[in-house]
C-alpha cells in the first residue's frame, strides 16, 4: 500500500469510540516538535500526559496534560491506551518492551531501536500481547515524496536507472545534543538515514545489496554527519540504483530528489514546509488543514515525446504534481487502525523490520567497505 492510497475515514463520534488516551515520553526536539502537536490535532487522540524532566516548558505549552516525572507512571496508568517514545535512540528498546509488558499500544520515533535483534524482539513481544508497535515514519506524508509516488506511477520517467535522494544541510559546528555523542544510536545514518530508506522500501521495495560509507567531516564531530549509501536492485526494477545521501556540510543546496528513467526526470529542490511550520509553533488539526503541507516550489519533470512526422522525440518540461503533504495522516491511521476502521497502521510490522534490515545491512558494508547482499 502506497500512501496515496491510504484509507480516508471520517472521524466517527466519539459515542462511538472513545477517544485514544495517549501519553508522550520525551519532550525534546521530536516530542515538542512533531508529535505534541501532531497527536493534538488529531479528532480521537487524547494527548492525556507527557514524559519529560522539563516540566515547566510542559504546563507552559500543555496546560491541560498531565506533566509526568517517570515513564513508569505512564505505564502503570490503566487509562493510557498508547504510549508514543520520542527519547534518544538506545532507550527505545527498553522504553517499548516496558510498554508493551504494560499492554500499552507503541509508537516509537524513527529507528525503531540501534539493532536489528532489538526490533525482531519488540515485533514479537508486540505480537505475542497483541498490541501493535510502529514506527513514526512521518517523511512519508511529505509533499515531494507524495508528488514522486504520482511521477513515477504515471510512468512519464519510463523504466527508472537512477534515484538521487539527498538530505543537505549546512550546520558546520557540532551542536551539543546526544545524536553527536560517541554512543550507541548515534549518527546521522540512523538520524536521517532512516527517513530516506523508509522512503525508498516505500517506492521499491527491498534490495538486493547495500553499500554505505560513513566519515565524520566536521571539526569535532564524534559520530558520523556524513553518508553517501547505493541500494542496488540487480533482480528487480531493470537494475536500478537508488542513492541515499546526507551531509551536514552543504552550504549551497542541491536537488532534494532528482529521478532519472528511460523517458525523463524528476528534479525537486528544498524541503517539505511541514517541519519548519511546527518549529514555529503552529498546531495543524486534521479537520482544518486548509493550506497545511503545500508547497511553493513543486518539483518539475522533463520528459521526452514521440509525436507523430516528428524526426526526433521533443522534450517538455512541466511542472510536477503538488499534493499536499499531511504529517497528521499518520496518527489518523493509527487511530483508525485501533478502532477496527483501517486494516494496518500506516507503517506495517513487516515495514518496520524492512528498515532496521537496511540501516543494519548499512552498518556491516560501512565496516567492510563492501556491498552487503539482502538476506531474508
Amino acid at each position: 500500500m502506497t500512501t496515496t492510497d491510504l484509507p480516508q475515514h471520517p472521524a466517527p463520534q466519539p459515542a462511538q469510540h472513545p477517544a485514544l488516551q495517549v501519553a508522550l515520553i520525551g519532550y525534546g526536539g521530536a516530542g515538542r516538535i512533531f508529535h505534541a502537536p501532531l497527536i493534538s490535532g488529531v479528532p480521537g487522540l487524547q494527548l492525556n500526559a507527557i514524559v519529560s524532566s522539563q516540566h515547566a516548558a510542559v504546563l507552559a505549552d500543555w496546560p491541560g496534560v498531565r506533566s509526568l516525572a517517570s515513564a513508569s507512571a505512564a505505564l502503570a496508568d490503566p487509562a493510557i491506551d498508547l504510549v508514543v517514545i520520542a527519547t534518544p535512540n538506545a532507550s527505545h528498546f527498553e522504553l517499548a518492551q516496558s510498554a508493551l509488558n504494560a499492554g500499552k499500544h507503541v509508537v516509537v520515533d524513527k529507528p525503531c531501536t540501534v539493532t536489528l535483534a532489538e526490533t525482531d524482539t519488540l515485533l514479537a513481544l508486540a505480537k505475542v500481547r497483541g498490541k501493535v508497535l510502529t514506527v513514526f515514519q512521518n517523511r512519508r506524508f511529505d509533499s515531494d515524496f507524495l508528488a514522486l509516488q504520482q511521477v513515477i506511477e504515471s510512468g512519464a520517467l519510463g523504466r527508472l536507472v537512477q534515484v538521487d535522494s539527498h538530505f543537505d544541510r549546512y550546520r558546520p559546528t557540532v551542536p551539543v545534543r546526544w545524536r553527536e555523542q560517541n554512543m550507541p544510536g548515534a549518527g546521522l545514518w540512523l538520524d536521517l538515514g532512516a527517513h530516506l530508506v523508509d522512503q525508498a522500501l516505500m517506492l521499491f521495495g527491498l534490495p538486493d545489496e547495500v553499500s554505505l560509507d560513513l566519515a565524520a567531516l566536521r571539526d569535532g564531530a564524534l559520530v558520523n554527519d556524513w553518508f553517501h549509501a547505493v541500494l542496488r536492485y540487480t533482480t528487480r526494477h531493470g537494475g536500478l540504483r537508488v542513492v541515499l545521501h546526507a551531509s551536514t556540510l552543504v552550504a549551497e543546496l542541491g536537488p532534494r530528489w532528482a529521478v532519472h528513467g528511460t523517458r525523463g526526470s524528476f528534479t525537486k529542490f528544498g524541503l517539505d514546509t511541514q517541519e519548519d511550520a511546527l518549529k514555529t509553533g503552529e498546531r495543524p488539526q486534521l479537520d482544518d488543514a486548509q493550506g497545511w503541507g503545500v508547497d511553493v516550489e513543486p518539483g518539475a519533470v522533463l520528459s521526452f515525446e514521440t509525436i507523430a512526422g516528428v524526426a526526433a522525440p521533443l522534450s517538455m518540461r512541466r511542472a510536477a504534481p503538488n499534493p499536499a503533504g499531511n504529517y497528521l495522516r499518520y496518527y489518523a491511521q493509527l487511530r483508525d487502525h485501533l478502532w477496527g476502521l483501517a486494516p494496518e497502521p500506516a507503517v506495517t510490522p513487516a515495514q518496520v523490520r524492512a528498515v532496521m534490515q537496511v540501516l543494519s545491512l548499512g552498518e556491516q558494508s560501512a565496516a567492510t567497505g563492501q556491498f552487503v547482499a539482502l538476506r531474508s
